[in-house]
């Protein structure tokens, strides 16, 4: 089977699996999800949105965030750990969109690469879930797991990200990415892969070669 036709089948298996694709970050407005991704470095989405539901009480607008006071900001910030550098972040970022933006959220790569502290992940969350654009969400779950399925050849996000796009339909591709994020925290995760039960195993070469070597294992105590 070649490549574009394993994908769609992974498109499709994955799709039944997960039929409820989204985002797992909590919000209401375009820039509290931009806020939210940033907060979500080197932390979980669960804590995340913890700490959002005070941050967006005690701060209830982009400008209110704009001006929040550094100290009282990196209090309710800190539980996701890195607080000071995403609190500066934060506050810059609240600030542009409103003297750059008029207050809008950026629609496109550059202006939102622009922005202190988002990379193409940040960007690609937006320019997806947001604007329901064409985007490819590469984090450690989707670089991990596409290695696995034998879909992608590098652990660099952005090459991963070149990589999947000659193989996703652009229409499909953020629906994808948050499904690997759902597989990799449900059944394919990092330090025990639970090969037997997924959905998957049949078109991954990971699954497919784990599978092998347990028949041969079976064959060899018979």
């Amino acid at each position: 089977m070649d490549i574009i036709k394993r994908t769609n089948k992974i498109i499709e298996a994955l799709g039944q699996e997960y039929p409820a694709a989204k985002c797992s970050l909590e919000y209401s407005k375009p820039y509290e999800l931009l806020i939210a991704t940033r907060l979500s470095a080197q932390c979980t989405d669960a804590r995340v949105n913890i700490v959002t539901k005070i941050l967006f009480e005690r701060y209830p607008t982009l400008q209110s965030l704009a001006e929040a006071k550094t100290d009282e900001l990196e209090e309710i910030v800190k539980p996701c750990g890195f607080y000071r550098t995403k609190t500066q972040d934060i506050i810059r970022i609240c600030q542009d969109l409103i003297a750059r933006f008029g207050s809008r959220v950026p629609d496109n790569m550059d202006d939102l690469l622009s922005l202190s502290g988002v990379g193409r992940k940040t960007a690609n969350l937006i320019l997806g879930d947001i604007y329901h654009k064409p985007a490819i969400v590469c984090d450690t779950h989707c670089i991990r797991i596409t290695n696995l399925l034998g879909l992608t050849t590098t652990k660099d996000a952005y090459k991963c990200e070149v990589e999947l796009k000659k193989l996703l339909p652009p229409e499909k591709s953020n629906d994808f990415c948050h499904r690997m994020v759902l597989h990799g925290r449900a059944v394919c995760k990092a330090r025990a892969p639970h090969c037997v039960v997924c959905c998957l195993n049949n078109l991954c070469d990971y699954g497919t070669l784990k599978k092998a070597e347990g028949n041969n294992e079976k064959n060899a105590t018979v």
